[in-house]
């Protein structure tokens, strides 16, 4: 039997992947230090937040599916909001304004080969009022979230335009995960294994 292990604790995630089938035989988040390295690029910091989660849990004979979601306006990497301030504070920086969310998928396979791909969403926010920002930090959904928000709840209210993959936004683009992992040989669907 072909094991899949997820290295990552979210929720969405598992979500995400259970919509196209998929069920991790085991969810093991991956402690690893993820400030971002000094002058290092969004591209870059999401790739190798990927590469290195994957790699810290990967054990061989098992598929290792990683993943890492990054907000940045222009080459400014926005934080993962822990508090209501931080949260306001990313929502001014993409008020009115248009922002990438770099989503890296990795997958490690039974032998260790390793690949990897990288989907970017251009996401347009409406230029928000004071009070909004202020209603929505209050309501907590932008916790812990890169970039302050979470695409699938209230803030979609926000969004004027998406261009690129709404899961990807959400934290896993689920097309470039299943090309992944069938292109590295996978079985899929679920009920082939």
């Amino acid at each position: 039997m072909t094991s899949l292990v997820l290295a990552s604790a979210s929720p969405r995630r598992v979500e995400l992947l259970a919509q196209i089938g998929l069920r991790p035989d085991q969810i093991l988040p991956a402690n690893i230090d993820e400030t971002p390295l000094p002058s290092e690029r969004p591209r870059a910091y999401a790739c190798r937040m990927g590469r290195q989660k994957a790699k810290a849990v990967h054990q061989q004979g098992q598929f290792t599916l990683a993943g890492d979601t990054v907000v940045a306006l222009g080459q400014r990497i926005l934080p993962k909001a822990e508090t209501r301030s931080e949260v306001e504070h990313c929502l001014e920086l993409i008020s009115g304004r248009a922002h990438q969310v770099l989503s890296a998928v990795c997958v490690m396979t039974p032998d260790n080969r390793l690949a990897e791909r990288l989907c970017v969403t251009k996401v347009r926010v409406k230029s928000l009022s004071i009070e909004e920002k202020r209603l929505y930090a209050a309501q907590s959904e932008g916790l812990g979230k890169a970039g302050g928000y979470a695409i699938q709840g209230l803030f979609g209210a926000y969004i004027r335009a998406l261009s690129g993959s709404y899961s990807g936004v959400m934290g896993l683009p689920v097309y470039e995960t299943l090309q992944l992992l069938r292109g590295l040989g996978y079985p899929w669907p679920q009920e082939a294994r």
